[in-house]
């Protein structure tokens, strides 16, 4: 199995989750419309904050995550998935792929290609590098930080995530932004979210 987590960073990781339980807040994002049973891969799930919100939409869902202390669904590395080829019909990666260092990324991405049908749409959410922690902590390579918490976290552009998904067709690829309030100061928060479709 290629473990896109480094054991230093799988620990930080399995701390978060048990001193914080759900490490971010907020709703899920708007979930996009398929079919009833509908089979969806959710590729590194984290707490499992957006099953409640899937499984109200009457999917067959499966969420998979690295880190045994997040959720209790299938424990897989989003880079090696143990599923045939063109296993499911949506596959969903929020906030997964960025939290993968290189070469695993590339690897998870052509993985979820990989477990998706014909026809099938890949959903992709990941921090830009307009976000404004990017450039905060340390520097793994120029888009790459490992943060205070030890936490790797990858900071993409539009055209970056259409590379890493090349597999597949591009739908839509889009730099979300929004402010928030940190102590007081008004923050950009900004997001690449993507939608693709396999031929």
């Amino acid at each position: 199995m290629i473990e896109h987590h480094t054991g230093g960073e799988q620990a930080a990781w399995e701390r978060e989750y048990r001193i914080r339980g759900r490490k971010y807040g907020g709703a899920p994002r708007d979930l996009p419309s398929l079919a009833p049973g509908a089979r969806v891969l959710e590729a590194g799930c984290g707490d499992g904050k957006a099953l409640a919100a899937m499984a109200s939409r009457s999917w067959s869902i499966l969420a998979v995550n690295p880190l045994l202390g997040a959720v209790e669904y299938v424990l897989a590395d989003a880079a090696a998935l143990p599923f045939r080829d063109e296993t499911f019909d949506a596959v969903f990666l929020t906030h997964s792929a960025g939290h993968a260092p290189e070469p695993a990324r590339n690897i998870l991405a052509s993985e979820s290609s990989r477990v998706l049908r014909s026809g099938g749409r890949l959903f992709f959410t990941g921090f830009s590098t307009a976000d404004f922690r990017s450039g905060r902590g340390t520097a793994i390579d120029p888009s790459t930080r490992l943060n205070g918490d030890g936490i790797l976290t990858h900071y993409f552009t539009r055209d970056e995530v259409i590379l890493l998904f090349s597999l597949l067709v591009p739908v839509s690829v889009s730099e979300e932004t929004w402010s928030m309030k940190i102590r007081g100061r008004t923050l950009q928060r900004a997001e690449i979210v993507g939608e693709f479709q396999r031929e």
